[in-house]
C-alpha cells in the first residue's frame, strides 16, 4: 500500500472495522468469521462419495459411492461445497442475496477456492432470469464466480448459459415438482464456448439439485466434457433449505 494511503486506511479501519459476516462482531480482518460463528461452520472435504461428493463419516476408499449414486449415477462430476448448510451459512447467503452485501461474494469465494477442481477450463455461474436481475440488481453466483476467477486464473463465461424461463421459488416444492419447474428453463448461447471443456458451475446454495441438474444437462448436450458444481453451502440430510 502507498505510504500516502496508509493513514487513511488506518482511520477507515477505526471508523469501519472489519466485522464477522455471520453476526457482525468486530474481527481482525475482512472476510473473517468470529470464533463463535467459525465454530458453527462445518467445512466439507474428503472423505466423500466419488460420484456426488456427499461427505462420508469415514474413508471408504477413493472410488466409493453412496447409495444414491449406486442406484442412479449423477450426470455431473460432483458437488463441491465449502460448508454444510446451517444457521451461519444461511445468514451469509441471505445477506449476500437479499441484503445486498455484495462484498460477501469475496468471503464465500475464499472458502470455495480450496475445492476448485484440478480440471477447470471455465467457470459458469448459474444464471438468473432477466426479470430477477432487474429486481435484485445482480446475480450472486456471477459475483462469486468473478472473485473465484481472479483468485484461480480460471476464466468465467457469464453469458454462455442463459435462463430463458422465469421460475417461481422452489423451496416449497418436492423433488419432482422442482424438476418440472426448471425443465426447459436454461439454454446455451454458443455451444463452441463449452465444447470439450471442463466446466465448473458456480452457485451459492445447493439444495435438491434440480437447478444445477438442469444446467448440467444443457451444458453436456452442448458438448462440455464434464460439469462439476462448486458452491458455498450444501443442504445435507437433516438440514432445511431456504
Amino acid at each position: 500500500m502507498s505510504p500516502v494511503l496508509k493513514p487513511l486506511h488506518y482511520v477507515a479501519g477505526l471508523a469501519l472495522p472489519p466485522r464477522c459476516p455471520g453476526c457482525g462482531a468486530v474481527t481482525g480482518e475482512d472476510h473473517r468469521f468470529c470464533a463463535t460463528c467459525f465454530g458453527q461452520l462445518r467445512f466439507l472435504a474428503p472423505p466423500w462419495c466419488a460420484g456426488c461428493h456427499v461427505p462420508f463419516e469415514y474413508d471408504r476408499g477413493a472410488d466409493a459411492l453412496c447409495g444414491e449414486c449406486l442406484a442412479d449415477p449423477p450426470r455431473h462430476a460432483g458437488v463441491r461445497a465449502a460448508v454444510a448448510y446451517g444457521d451461519v451459512a444461511r445468514t451469509v447467503a441471505l445477506r449476500l442475496k437479499y441484503g445486498r452485501r455484495t462484498g460477501f461474494a469475496e468471503t464465500v469465494a475464499r472458502a470455495m477456492l480450496r475445492l476448485m477442481p484440478e480440471e477447470a477450463d471455465v467457470l459458469v455461474p448459474v444464471p438468473l432470469h432477466r426479470w430477477r436481475i432487474w429486481s435484485r440488481g445482480f446475480n450472486q453466483a456471477a459475483l462469486i464466480a468473478t472473485r473465484l476467477s481472479v483468485a484461480s486464473n480460471v476464466p468465467t463465461d457469464f453469458s454462455v448459459l442463459r435462463r430463458v424461463k422465469a421460475t417461481p421459488p422452489l423451496r416449497s416444492l418436492g423433488a419432482n415438482g422442482r424438476a418440472r419447474v426448471v425443465a426447459g428453463a436454461f439454454r446455451i448461447a454458443g455451444a463452441e464456448r463449452v465444447r470439450g471443456k471442463a466446466v465448473v458451475l458456480i452457485d451459492d446454495i445447493h439444495t435438491s439439485g434440480a437447478t444445477t441438474d438442469a444446467c448440467t444437462g444443457v451444458l453436456l448436450r452442448a458438448g462440455a466434457a464434464k460439469v462439476a458444481i462448486l458452491c458455498w453451502a450444501r443442504v445435507l440430510d437433516g438440514t432445511r433449505g431456504y
